[in-house]
């Protein structure tokens, strides 16, 4: 029997769960032609929220065209034009032909070379002479809302893990190029996010920043135990096995409602049950999740220095006034001054994050097995 819960890929159809209001206000964003950026921390469902959006916008509408274009593996901004142009082309021309005479009349300065794989027509790669593009991206940046134009029909480039824009040569120039023809476009609404928080916020509330004011921010919060615990006990249901609302519940805020994780727990703990999940199938479930992560967790801690575990320890054991005298001298911090370099530097790592005034962990079961495991 196929395992009802998915993590770890997109959730999609019915393993896909509220969100009703972040996808009312992204389509009314899309229909509106409104740029969206949307934050939250890594394994929050922020994918998974674009793809559920786009899905129901275009069955809406189908002169609204998506186009999705993931950076986790783009460095250069010579990669981000080509799969940039492979995105937008792939959409918009769906036969040979077209490709060839987008590529005709939309480029005029230089001339892109197109591969195609003698299997398929489909299947084809995009290549610049470099020299040439980096002085003239012009075309590629509007190819998209020239086509757009061209076909009468609107498009959305939404764009996973944009902070990677911080790794190419000269980031602060590519952003002032990419604002400055983005902003200008009537036909095509951008949608860009992912999971850096504190390099995205840099990059979209710094009034000193191109990208500032760009577009409606959006910060995703957690899904709410009562809507994890509906969500469990359905999925329960449709596999005739059981689990209570209370436990349903239960689950979710043990790993703090983190949607990869409560995923997680919930298939390992419906992996336990013959007929109906209790809370002791789910505390050794949770056991079982933090052991085969165990080795992971070991691997961040040898990354950190005294100072930094200090700092960790201090959370998990529930100090609140991190820059108090008492607390800089229990732990050892030094000075308030280290405190914030402490606090900046686990930030970066992606260990914490402080988006108000409370300092979190922000991965649950890490901070499970630092309390359990590790300070004992």
């Amino acid at each position: 029997m196929e395992t009802p819960f998915v993590f770890g890929r997109i959730a999609i159809g019915k393993n896909f769960t509220n969100r009703q209001k972040e996808i009312k206000r992204l389509i009314q964003n899309f229909t509106s032609g409104i740029n969206t950026i949307i934050i939250s921390p890594r394994r929050w469902g922020k994918s998974s929220l674009v793809l559920k959006a786009s899905d129901i916008i275009t069955k809406q509408n189908k002169k609204i065209k998506i186009i999705t274009l993931d950076l986790f593996n783009i460095r250069t901004e010579e990669e981000f034009y080509m799969a940039l142009t492979k995105s937008v082309l792939k959409i918009s021309a769906g036969k040979l032909e077209e490709v060839i005479n987008y590529s005709k009349k939309f480029f005029k300065q230089w001339t892109p070379r197109i591969s195609f794989s003698p299997d398929s027509q489909n299947e084809y790669n995009i290549g610049f002479e470099w020299s040439e593009i980096k002085k003239q991206p012009d075309e590629v940046l509007n190819l998209a809302e020239n086509i757009a134009i061209s076909k009468g029909i609107n498009m959305i480039i939404c764009i996973d893990e944009f902070q990677n824009i911080g790794y190419f040569e000269d980031p602060l120039a590519f952003q002032k190029k990419l604002r400055s023809h983005w902003q200008k476009h009537q036909s095509v609404t951008y949608c860009l996010y992912g999971s850096k928080r504190h390099m995205l916020m840099n990059v979209f509330s710094s009034s000193s920043m191109p990208f500032y004011k760009f577009g409606d921010l959006m910060f995703l919060s957690k899904i709410g135990p009562e809507h994890w615990g509906k969500y469990i006990v359905k999925r329960y249901n449709e596999t005739e096995k059981e689990i209570s609302s209370e436990d349903a519940r239960y689950l979710s805020l043990l790993v703090e409602c983190h949607p990869y994780y409560v995923q997680q727990l919930a298939q390992l703990s419906w992996l336990r049950t013959e007929t109906k999940t209790t809370v002791k199938t789910i505390d050794i479930s949770l056991d079982s999740l933090i052991l085969q992560l165990s080795l992971l967790f070991q691997n961040i801690i040898e990354n950190l220095n005294l100072t930094q575990l200090n700092f960790l320890k201090a959370l998990v054991r529930g100090e609140s006034q991190l820059s108090s005298k008492e607390t800089i001298n229990k732990y050892n911090f030094g000075t308030s001054a280290n405190v914030i370099q402490i606090k900046k530097a686990l930030i970066k790592k992606e260990i914490i994050d402080n988006p108000g005034k409370k300092i979190e962990i922000l991965d649950p079961v890490f901070s499970i097995w630092l309390k359990k495991y590790y300070f004992i």
